[in-house]
């Protein structure tokens, strides 16, 4: 019997501790079954993912040694180790990271080029690498010769520019006056980052071409590798008129763009209603273009063969088709320009097309674990963008779906529909499932990178794919094969006719309400629990992979409540926004287009950079304008000098686009403040506002813009504290 005083809880201590310790067997069994069937090894990429991840994470650019060291120690003791499998396996998964960092490392030294520090204006010589017609005027890229003023040691290697008039050819010699912009940070503290973007695509300035273009003489001979891109870049523009000129209309530049990559003749608008309908994946070059076509030209080939009987049973038919998609699938990439998510793809259709080649199954974990680790090797950088993310994402999703399916209990009984509605009934169950799958595991990556959901996009996407897979990529294999024969006309034409009837489908869709729902911007670490949620659920195949709904549930709870700024200011200074007593916010200032839609994209907020509301509740003169925070702080954007000497006595913030050096009462956010900092964000806080800059952490490295040094006077007066309650401060809002 037990005692009395025995406190009523304790009863269930000996059944709590028994439930644990079979809660642990249980789980000790599932990770033996894991290893038994080889899952570890799915880890890998990860692993290295989180070694490029510590790479972009140093403030200055790290020696190539320290993580080669690192991988060979660490390789040498999993060696040494292998009669341990955990130890092992703990030193195979540090030898990954330190492969990733390496990879890193060596990747930006392999890349490396100056890039334009300052604005530019002047005269601009180089060689036409590509030209992108676009709806006014084209795109040029490119290979730099020489720049009026610049020595060739800080000459960019290759610059992106917009010409409004004149034709040029790709090959083509060029000198014209050009205005050269550094390649811009992100336009808010946690934002996309064009410059590393920029930087790792090889481009050291962005512009525009004003003027006369004149055709010069080169002073070099082209380098052979400039020959090649530019011999694919005429055959793909030719190709592009082609194709747009018989399919006509915006389904024509939509097929042209599914063919060559080149998607400059599609419009505005019709890129918003692909986006709307969730379908935009469909103008890029990736995963969905390259298994359609490979899939097209294997089974294209295996038919073929199949039709002769001495060649169906004497020869591996099946190998040759994968051998002959891969040839195909290489070409495709390789026409389309080679754009960073073709060439991803590229590696995961190969090694799924190489599986054949060693009679293993196309479609599996270990295939796609081999792809990622190819391209993180080969492309580091490309694990912080959405291309990688949202493929490798969508893929590992289907993947273990079909997994899951193929375990599925086999004595479930035979449908008895027809074989005709079986095959229709099957088909629509396979395209709703995948789009669902597919849409769950990119949501995430699209929130992140582009503050958009589309809650249509499943519609979308089961009435577009259709055609696309049935229809738009067929035609394309054939329309290329009959291109050099001249009798590719009826295959442009049907392309042209289904792409028609997509953009039909994303128009319908695009009009429906809340078709795009904006949703606030969250911060990396909800991004990563969403990533660990959707990794421990894939790779996993024992109940282990429930555990997945914990991160899932925290990066749910933290997206619900993103952490919004209370002042948002471009990275020039050129305009302010601000949040108001309605939480919403206001600008004030000439911020860019693109820069107000990016805050209030982040912000959640749905309205157009155009909306007159936007100017609501900020007062404004010739000199300055005045807003104020819902909690009663005036807020200072200064256009004169004047203005900033009357504003530091009795506003509460101060901004200006204007260098500042006297002393100021207020906190004073200046030019030379914004060219070190970047575009900065201020959170309210207990004793002012906290400060988040673009720039902050980013240190010395090779993308990163080149910060003018601080200023020579204290800085106690430009970072004073603000006060609790704008009690003391002028109630005038000028």
């Amino acid at each position: 019997m037990l005692p009395a005083r025995l406190p009523p809880f304790a009863l269930g201590r000996p059944a709590l501790a028994a439930g644990f310790r079979a809660l642990g067997r249980r789980g000790a069994a599932s990770l033996a079954l894991e290893i038994e069937r080889r899952r570890p090894f799915l880890w890998l990429p990860v692993a290295m993912g989180l070694g490029i991840l510590l790479y972009f994470a140093a403030d200055r650019e790290p020696a190539l040694w320290a993580p080669l060291a690192g991988f060979a120690m660490a390789a040498g003791l999993a060696v040494m180790l292998r009669r341990r499998p955990v130890l092992a396996a703990t030193c195979i998964g540090f030898a990954a990271a330190f492969a990733g960092f390496a990879a890193g490392v060596w990747r930006t030294a392999d890349i490396a080029a100056p890039m334009l520090e300052r604005p530019r204006i002047g005269r601009m010589s180089g060689f036409v690498e590509s030209v992108e017609a676009r709806d006014k005027g084209a795109r040029l890229v490119l290979l730099v010769t020489d720049i009026a003023g610049l020595p060739a040691g800080s000459r960019p290697k290759r610059v992106r520019v917009n010409i409004r008039g004149g034709t040029v050819a790709p090959g083509d010699h060029i000198t014209a006056t050009a205005r050269l912009l550094p390649p811009p940070g992100p336009a808010r503290a946690g934002g996309y980052d064009f410059g590393r973007d920029a930087f790792f695509r090889g481009l050291g300035a962005v512009g525009s071409i004003s003027g006369k273009i004149v055709l010069s003489p080169p002073p070099q001979a082209r380098p052979w590798r400039l020959a090649l891109d530019v011999a694919i870049d005429k055959a793909r523009n030719a190709l592009t008129e082609r194709i747009a000129g018989v399919g006509g209309g915006q389904g024509g530049a939509v097929a042209a763009a599914l063919v060559t990559g080149k998607r400059g003749l599609i419009t505005e608008a019709t890129n918003n209603d692909l986006r709307a309908a969730g379908i935009y994946h469909i103008v890029s070059i990736s995963g969905l273009h390259m298994v359609l076509a490979a899939g097209t030209i294997f089974w294209l080939v295996r038919a073929l063969l199949a039709l002769s009987q001495t060649l169906a049973l004497g020869w591996p038919v099946k190998k040759i088709a994968a051998l002959a998609a891969m040839l195909g699938a290489t070409a495709y990439c390789i026409f389309s320009g080679s754009d960073v998510a073709t060439e991803r793809s590229l590696i995961m259709t190969l090694v799924m097309l190489g599986a054949i080649l060693v009679d293993r199954a196309a479609l599996s974990m270990r295939n796609l674990a081999l792809a990622a680790i190819i391209v993180l090797l080969r492309e580091p950088d490309a694990l912080l963008g959405p291309s990688f993310q949202m493929s490798f994402g969508a893929v590992a999703a289907l993947i273990a779906f079909a997994e899951r399916w193929d375990r599925r209990d086999p004595s479930q009984p035979p449908s008895l529909l027809p074989w005709p509605l079986q095959a229709l009934w099957t088909a629509s169950l396979g395209i709703l499932v995948t789009t669902i799958l597919a849409t769950a595991a990119t949501a995430p990556f699209g929130a992140f990178h582009f503050q958009t959901f589309n809650p249509f996009g499943l519609l979308g996407n089961a009435m577009a794919l259709p055609f696309v897979s049935l229809c738009v990529m067929p035609a394309a294999v054939f329309g290329v094969i009959a291109y050099p024969f001249g009798l590719d006309w009826p295959a442009w034409a049907l392309m042209g006719l289904a792409s028609e009837i997509v953009l039909k489908v994303a128009h319908g869709v695009a009009t429906i309400d809340h078709s795009t729902v904006t949703v606030a911007a969250f911060g990396p670490g909800v991004l990563l629990a969403f990533v660990v949620s959707l990794l421990w659920l894939t790779l996993w195949t024992t109940g282990l992979r429930w555990l997945a709904v914990i991160p899932l549930v925290l990066g749910v709870a933290f997206a619900a409540k993103p952490e919004r700024p209370e002042i948002l200011i471009e990275r020039d200074g050129s305009g302010i926004a601000v949040r108001g007593s309605d939480g919403r916010l206001a600008i004030a200032g000439r911020p860019s287009r693109f820069v107000v839609q990016q805050w209030l994209a982040s912000d959640g907020d749905d309205r157009s950079p155009e909306d007159a509301g936007l100017r609501g509740g900020v007062a404004c003169d010739s000199r300055a304008c005045i807003a104020r925070t819902a909690d009663g702080r005036s807020v200072s954007y200064a256009r004169d000098r004047v203005a900033i000497i009357e504003d530091c006595r009795r506003a509460d913030l101060v901004v200006t686009n204007i260098p500042w050096s006297a002393p100021c009462a207020a906190m004073l956010v200046d030019r030379m403040a914004l060219s070190r900092n970047g575009a900065t964000s201020l959170h309210r806080s207990p004793g002012g506002w906290r400060s988040d800059s673009s720039e902050a952490g980013a240190g010395e490295r090779p993308w990163s813009r080149r910060k003018p040094p601080a200023p020579a006077q204290p800085a106690a007066a430009r970072t004073q504290p603000l006060p609790e309650s704008p009690a003391d401060s002028d109630p005038d809002p000028l």
